[in-house]
């Protein structure tokens, strides 16, 4: 059953160090913690440089969706910057990953169980059409504007930073309505 996630039904929880904060979006199995989660999709607010928290055996997808640049040196040698032009990164979580940030930014980030599951995640734009590859999709309005997803008697509208959740009994294909280009993010979990 499909599940809108309103960016307003979701509270941010400050980081141990001060560096950031991060809201849960989606989890899976629901309520489950850190220790515990086969998957979690969640934005993080950056407002300091510093290191990452270690995720062993997690796989990891970092898209920057607001903010101008995220540097980050993992395990002290490779270096990447997440820009507007260049914003994703793929990382084992068990990486020693640190940031700098000029100024806040914000981060979209799917974790996934390695011994679990996996994921997938691109930038797409509404309008568009949007057909399913897994059992669970989500997706997020990463840009201004208001999306409509339908797909036959079902209908959601989306505004920046809402998600929608969908899973193996909605429909395969949905129609992304909007009255300007808009950023969507979406994500795949396969088990």
């Amino acid at each position: 059953m499909a599940i809108l996630l309103p960016q307003t039904s979701l509270r941010a929880a400050p980081w141990k160090n001060g560096g950031g904060s991060t809201t849960e979006i989606a989890v899976s199995p629901k309520g489950a913690g850190f220790e515990d989660f086969d998957w979690r999709v969640s934005l993080a607010t950056i407002t300091a440089s510093g290191p990452f928290s270690s995720f062993p055996g997690i796989d990891r997808s970092l898209m920057l969706v607001d903010g101008e640049t995220v540097s980050l040196t993992l395990d002290g040698a490779r270096k990447v910057l997440l820009t507007a032009a260049q914003p994703m990164l793929w990382f084992p979580g068990e990486a020693d990953v640190s940031a700098v940030v000029a100024g806040a930014t914000t981060d979209f980030n799917v974790m996934t169980r390695r011994s679990r599951c996996r994921h997938q995640l691109e930038k797409i734009a509404a309008p568009g059409r949007l057909v399913r590859r897994s059992d669970t999709t989500l997706l997020f309005v990463a840009g201004e504007g208001a999306v409509q997803a339908r797909s036959g008697e079902q209908q959601f509208t989306l505004s920046r930073y809402d998600a929608l959740l969908l899973d193996a009994g909605d429909a395969q294909q949905w129609q992304l309505e909007a009255s300007q280009d808009v950023p969507v993010l979406r994500v795949d979990l396969f088990s």
